[in-house]
């Protein structure tokens, strides 16, 4: 029997305040499940998942058998705190099932990892600039928080950089270090991560400092490992990183803008994803609408600029490539729609495929073989 792409999308149920000062009505009725065709492209829905408040992320345990959502709130049962669930996974039909939800010790909780040994979720608080450790339990529902880290600082944004705002926790190949671009620091945040006792502790390099007003909101490893990728939210742009895998650390290879030259808007930037065959990176704009294409040179890491392509609708947030590289999902998250675009393998550039799929203020899209 032939293996069946899913697309999972999480949404905003509730209406949100951002740290931009804007809210958000949600939406969406959860988290919606869709069947892909392979060949055009096309998402047809086969599941919904109801009864889950503002489930914005996602992330899959190693073998796809358990699926964890952020629930991005500012209180849960009197605490000031978000939380994060878990579901388990049909595995012959991708149909999830609610097992439990842990509080996140922080507000907003926006992001959410499984570590490489399925034993923990990482999650990143937003609103509060913290990040905490969920044990996954043998059913795969979460325990209590191991491990609960609280960021300090600001930076030169008096709207945005009042203090600390962790965006996102990334792991590296081996497992061995966590990465936590925090948006209101200008900083990215090492941890050594001990994946048995769900520990984080601050590296000999704690830290990489990036541009003042930068605003760090996501990160991705190159597929070899030794090149990492940036995206700034708050200047809108790219950077280059090499990665010294033994210890931990970071350096900067190269800054480029996620913008056209001649745009003068007002442009916040979200999500950045590196093509399976590691060729391409692509960075998504908010304002500009759009997603950015460089290419990236195997020997050096360096960027080389391919183009952009409009997302077809408005505030583009998470966006998906496939695990076979050949296709590029949008999240259009104030337009209301995921557009499906075809990944060109030899120039990287995105090929409208005319199929645009109707979903509720859609955040995030996690794409798995079943």
């Amino acid at each position: 029997m032939a293996e069946e792409l899913l697309a999972y999308v999480g949404t905003y149920t509730l209406p949100i305040l951002f740290g931009t000062g804007t809210v958000l009505k949600g939406k969406g009725e959860g988290i919606y499940v869709y069947r892909m065709d392979q060949v055009s492209g096309a998402l047809e829905l086969i599941f919904k998942v109801t009864d889950v408040a503002n489930p914005s992320y996602l992330s899959f345990g190693p073998e796809h058998h358990f699926l964890y959502a952020v629930n991005e709130l500012k209180s849960f049962e009197g605490n000031p705190s978000g939380t994060a669930s878990a579901f388990s996974v049909d595995s012959e039909t991708g149909e999830p099932e609610f097992l439990n939800r842990k509080i996140a010790h922080g507000t907003d909780p926006c992001h959410i990892i499984v570590d490489r040994t399925g034993r923990n979720v990482l999650v990143a608080n937003y609103m509060s600039g913290s990040v905490c450790v969920l044990p996954i339990q043998g059913d795969g529902s979460l325990g209590d928080a191991t491990d609960f880290v609280q960021h300090h600082g600001m930076s030169v944004n008096p709207k945005r950089q009042e203090g600390p705002h962790a965006h996102a926790t990334v792991l590296d190949e081996a497992n061995q270090y966590a990465f936590v671009p925090d948006l209101g620091i200008d900083k990215i945040v090492i941890y050594k991560f001990d994946p048995h006792h769900g520990k984080l502790v601050p590296n000999d390099q704690p830290w990489v400092q990036v541009r003042a007003g930068a605003g760090p909101r996501h990160l991705v490893f190159h597929p070899d490992g030794g090149y990492a990728y940036l995206i700034n939210e708050l200047d809108s742009t790219l950077v280059a990183f090499s990665y010294d895998t033994e210890n931990g650390t970071l350096k900067e290879i190269q800054t480029v803008s996620t913008l056209p030259k001649d745009f003068a808007g007002v442009n916040n930037c979200a999500d950045v994803n590196v093509s399976p065959s590691g060729d391409f990176v692509y960075g998504s704009n908010r304002g500009h609408d759009s997603i950015v294409i460089y290419g990236i040179d195997q020997r050096t890491g360096k960027l080389t600029y391919v183009g952009h392509e409009s997302t077809q609708g408005k505030t583009p947030r998470n966006f998906a490539i496939d695990p076979t590289g050949r296709f590029l999902l949008v999240a259009n998250q104030d337009s209301d729609t995921i557009v499906t675009f075809r990944i060109d393998p030899q120039t990287g550039k995105l090929l409208s495929t005319g199929h645009v799929t109707n979903v509720p203020t859609p955040v995030c899209i996690k794409m798995i073989f079943i």
